[in-house]
């Protein structure tokens, strides 16, 4: 497997501009980008249009999350867009997860064009045991994780976004083809606002489909060496997998 299908580029800068620079330089070294709220809300379906053009992929990152009938409308449209993969929060429960899917299946096959994979977020990398608490939620983030993921897994989604910490866990719960988005991904850098992190090399091997990067690149001073790095470590890690 070329290491680059394991990586996700989160474009998360402001301009439109910014992002095409950025789809320009790594297209070649990344195999999908991850258009999130600020860039999407900044200039609209474009920037996905600009990613379609280069023959690259995209992950819509919207975290949907509302009525089922309203979450719905929203993915049917992300599919028209032509994006590979987007996201819909799990904690709008089992009802929103299955008609989204239901949806996503039929605008796909009434305009016959690829479908979309769907998959559901679980807990936010941001959140804690602490700030759950502070949210009124008694519940650890383990154990929160781990019934969002059978959640998804029962709507027939087909994955999650999941912290590094609870990859084993979900790959045994979900099975094998399960997809398992792993953001968080840091290499020798304070968290930030990530308390729940992990590096490229120990989210391939715990089970991850994808990683995603942001920040750890894009404020390097020499990222492409970075990326060379990353590739090496997602093929050592595959090979651990192996074993």
């Amino acid at each position: 497997m070329d290491p680059k299908e394991s990586i996700i580029l989160a474009l998360d800068v402001e301009h439109f501009d910014d992002a095409r620079r950025l789809v320009m330089e790594f297209r070649d070294y990344v195999g999908m980008f991850k258009v999130g709220k600020q860039l999407f809300t900044h200039c609209g379906p474009k920037i996905v249009d600009f990613i379609n053009m280069k023959n690259s992929k995209v992950f819509l990152d919207l975290k949907y999350h509302d009525i089922p009938n309203t979450v719905s409308k929203a993915v049917m449209e992300a599919a028209k867009l032509g994006v590979d993969m987007l996201n819909i929060h799990a904690t709008g429960g089992l009802a929103m997860m299955r008609e989204a899917r239901k949806a996503l299946a039929n605008i796909t096959k009434k305009l016959q064009i690829p479908r979309p994979k769907i998959i559901g977020v679980t807990v936010l990398t941001s959140i804690d045991d602490n700030e759950l608490r502070t949210m009124g939620i008694n519940t650890p983030v383990k154990e929160l994780t781990r019934s969002l993921a059978i959640l998804t897994k029962e709507a027939e989604l087909d994955g999650v976004v999941a912290a590094g910490e609870d990859i084993e866990m979900i790959r045994e719960l979900c099975g094998n083809d399960f997809v398992i988005v792993t953001p968080g991904v840091r290499i020798g850098e304070k968290k930030d606002d990530q308390r729940r992190i992990i590096t490229p090399r120990e989210a391939i091997v715990k089970g991850a489909t994808y990683i995603v990067l942001g920040r750890t690149l894009l404020e390097s001073h020499e990222p492409f060496f970075l990326l060379q790095d990353i590739h090496k470590d997602i093929i050592n890690g595959l090979s651990e997998k192996q074993r």
